[in-house]
């Protein structure tokens, strides 16, 4: 889907810049051009069509649907669902996270669609059967989505809502103001663009810095730390490989794809699966790059909680694994 962002940012390092392929800073930057690149263009997009969504269905009918209706956790499998046909990494899962939450969406389903979209996908999926075959695909996947939609539960029945930042608020706020606006003056749709646009503009103003920053430090993660960095730490020996694993993966930063190749030496060298693949469920779906642009939209107690959840699921499913497998 992106392949011609990857393209440019190619032509830009190695044949504009003339650095080499392989070379730290040129891995690096590589991955900073196509990383905002394409965040900044989804962000662009979800929040547009947010914005033509909100104009013509009211915010408080959609969240109270989904608060109020017995749907019997329906809503959280589904956006788990959701994020399992959505090809992004964590930090590009943010602006659809954004998106939802403007229009409404209850937190904690916004929340298992964010913890499943960069765990599991088509390519993910693809890559897992030719690496570790059908079953173990199998039980990843319905370990994905459970994850997703188990801790979406949790982090709903906290009623975290209150730890959104301001901005966000200020941003629901608006979407309120403007969809009432287009409602009292039944605007055409011609007339509703030029507002849905400058609330466009006022959220990549507010966003832009913070995904700056975020990929900044995902390039350079992703630029110099070596692969095999951590490997002593999840020896088959050591109880507590697993939380071990999770934890020293937040640091880095990788989608499903770019992380199985890792998985599968990991495994080949005698770590248990379980204890592999906990290690790729928190670098996929966690990472200090994420956390900085959610820093946006969430105090650092709401990102603390988020984290927490997430990561002590990994760890559960971690065990899991290498109880199953």
């Amino acid at each position: 889907m992106f392949d011609w962002i990857q393209h440019i940012a190619d032509w830009f390092v190695y044949e504009l810049l003339g650095l080499r392929v392989g070379q730290h800073l040129a891995e690096a930057l590589n991955f900073f051009i196509y990383d905002t690149t394409k965040i900044l263009l989804l962000l662009f997009v979800v929040v547009f069509f947010m914005g033509i969504v909100n104009s013509y269905f009211p915010i408080d009918k959609v969240k109270n649907y989904l608060s109020r209706n017995k749907l019997y956790g329906l809503e959280y499998l589904i956006a788990s669902l959701f994020g399992v046909v959505t090809p992004f990494c964590s930090c590009s899962s943010v602006p659809l996270f954004i998106g939802f939450v403007r229009g409404g969406i209850p937190l904690g389903v916004t929340f298992a669609f964010l913890i499943t979209s960069p765990l599991v996908n088509e390519v993910a999926i693809g890559l897992f059967v030719g690496l570790f075959g059908l079953k173990t695909t199998i039980i990843y996947v319905i370990s994905g989505v459970l994850l997703g939609s188990v801790s979406g539960v949790i982090l709903q029945k906290l009623k975290l809502e209150v730890y959104l930042t301001p901005w966000v608020k200020e941003v629901l706020a608006n979407a309120q103001r403007d969809q009432e606006v287009f409602q009292a003056e039944n605007q055409t749709f011609k007339k509703r663009i030029p507002i849905i646009w400058a609330e466009v503009v006022k959220i990549l103003k507010g966003v832009l810095p913070y995904v700056l920053v975020g990929i900044a430090i995902g390039g350079l993660m992703h630029g110099y730390i070596p692969e095999g960095f951590f490997e002593k730490y999840m020896d088959k020996d050591n109880l507590f490989a697993v939380p071990i694993a999770t934890i020293l993966a937040v640091p880095m930063y990788s989608n499903a794809s770019g992380i199985l190749p890792v998985v599968q030496v990991l495994v080949a060298k005698g770590i248990p699966l379980g204890t592999a693949i906990a290690f790729m469920m928190a670098v996929v779906g966690l990472s200090l790059p994420e956390a900085m642009l959610l820093k946006k939209v969430m105090s650092l107690k709401l990102i603390a909680i988020f984290f927490g959840v997430v990561t002590l699921c990994i760890i559960l499913s971690g065990y899991l694994f290498n109880s199953l497998l």
